[in-house]
């Protein structure tokens, strides 16, 4: 029997020490540290022997046949868009977003999709108990879909189960925070357990063909609770974003091996579940008080998909000796960036003004080229200047005051000529790639041109 130890582990970050300590020396969380029996167990330890040699495995080189992985659509497009064409088979996909934020609802009617189309579907839920699970589905008008269901957190019954019968090609477990495996002696929800337990589940998924789902809890900035290690085992990664005081969300891919990171795909949480938004940019600037000053459509990029967003700045004059900076949807950081090179390098004054930022709708974005836009935006609340409806504006801005290029300004452009914009700012560079022949496009390769140009504006309609 494999010698068995004692060792602390972070619950945060899963960092090991050898004795406890209030403030974890790797991530910096406090009492964070909990006493954990390791050794003998799944995946390994350190008590852990090796009972045989290793086999010679055989090296091959980089050419040759290489086959695109099979795929199963599950019919929910903006799902399939965020895989990269549907769910690889023997993959593994971990989901992670806030409580109540419509998980367990997009997963459910994801598994009711492939289960009416012939697919076993197997759903396995370890926070709620069946009947729970059958309301929703009834609320959903999904009860009569083909779909396996089980209430357990036992590893061990989980695997019994699904070796007793032909392998699903899409399993779901909810969550991976809720299964626990008697050979880790670990409290369920540790990092021991939740590593152990999301391993075995893994090489069945692997073994089998089996498409696997973990769902998985997120910590209060937003990670994925649970040791990092488990991220590195998945495929892919998912993040379901959303606000509860709008009705869409935002699924969000940031690992996929199969497919492009940072796509994204677009709900709106119905009385029925969750329903694809096919023309997002429409769903954003929907509501757009054209004639407001500090509002400036931004001509954005999220994976392959162009997406026009409002950013709204409101710049107010300040009592206080240190004005504030408040951001919601940005980088807070690139804020302040764009703010001192308005005030070196076009003279333009916010020492005595509070500056908030927002992305409409809830969305975040982390894109540079969404500078020029956000420039234009506090300019046009500063000076009490409305800009052109129909205008958007995209292009990154340098600490020295240069308008870089941005990536697919074309795409770009064609996703604002849909919603009858004709009108637009971009880098000088990127005049070049080709513009719509409906745009009139203008080209700055410097901000302080772009803010003269917006000063000419406001002189030529009389506004001040």
């Amino acid at each position: 029997m494999a010698r068995r130890s004692t060792s602390f582990v972070c619950q945060s970050c899963g960092a090991v020490t050898a004795k406890w300590v209030g403030r974890c020396e790797s991530c910096g969380e406090w009492n964070t540290i909990v006493e954990e029996q390791t050794g003998g167990g799944v995946g390994g330890g350190p008590g852990r022997a090796s009972r045989s040699k290793g086999r010679v495995i055989p090296l091959v080189g980089l050419s040759g046949d290489a086959k695109e992985a099979p795929r199963i659509q599950t019919k929910v497009p903006e799902l399939d868009r965020v895989t990269g064409g549907g769910f690889v088979r023997g993959s593994a996909l971990l989901v992670g977003g806030d409580p109540g934020i419509g998980k367990s609802t997009l997963l459910i009617q994801a598994a009711a999709q492939l289960a009416n189309l012939g697919h076993k579907t197997v759903y396995i839920s370890g926070e709620e108990a069946i009947g729970q699970v059958r309301l929703r589905a009834e609320r959903l008008g999904l009860a009569q879909a083909p779909v396996a269901l089980a209430a357990e957190t036992s590893v061990e019954d989980i695997l019994a189960t699904l070796e007793a019968d032909t392998a699903p090609a899409l399993l779901i477990l909810d969550s991976i925070q809720t299964l626990w495996t008697d050979q880790v002696e670990s409290p369920p929800g540790t990092v021991t357990q939740v590593r152990a337990s999301a391993q075995a589940m893994v090489r069945y998924a692997k073994k089998n063909g089996t498409t696997l789902v973990l769902v998985g809890h997120v910590t209060k900035d937003g990670q994925i609770a649970g040791p990092r290690v488990v991220e590195h085992m998945v495929d892919a990664v998912l993040y379901f974003e959303g606000d509860g005081a709008h009705q869409y969300r935002i699924l969000r891919s940031v690992k996929n091996r199969f497919g492009a990171t940072d796509e994204i795909g677009v709900f709106e949480m119905t009385g029925k579940g969750l329903q694809e938004v096919p023309n997002p940019s429409a769903l954003f600037l929907g509501d757009r008080n054209t004639s407001a000053p500090g509002a400036a459509v931004f001509a954005g990029l999220e994976g392959s998909r162009p997406l026009l967003i409002e950013i709204q700045a409101l710049v107010a004059q300040s009592s206080l000796g240190t004005p504030r900076r408040a951001v919601i949807g940005w980088d807070s950081a690139r804020l302040s960036m764009i703010l001192a090179v308005l005030e070196a390098r076009c003279g333009v004054r916010f020492s005595q003004h509070d500056v908030y930022l927002n992305v409409a709708g809830g969305l975040k974005i982390n894109e540079p080229g969404a500078d020029l836009a956000v420039a234009a935006a506090l300019i046009s609340s500063l000076s009490g200047l409305a800009l052109p409806a129909n205008c958007v504006y995209f292009g990154e801005v340098s600490l020295s005051g240069a308008i870089r290029p941005v990536a697919q300004a074309p795409s770009r452009l064609k996703e604002a000529e849909k919603l009858g914009f004709d009108q637009a700012y971009c880098p000088e560079g990127n005049l070049k790639d080709g513009t719509v022949s409906s745009f009139r496009t203008t080209g700055v390769p410097e901000l302080g041109d772009f803010v003269a140009k917006l000063s000419a504006e406001a002189s030529a309609t009389g506004q001040t």
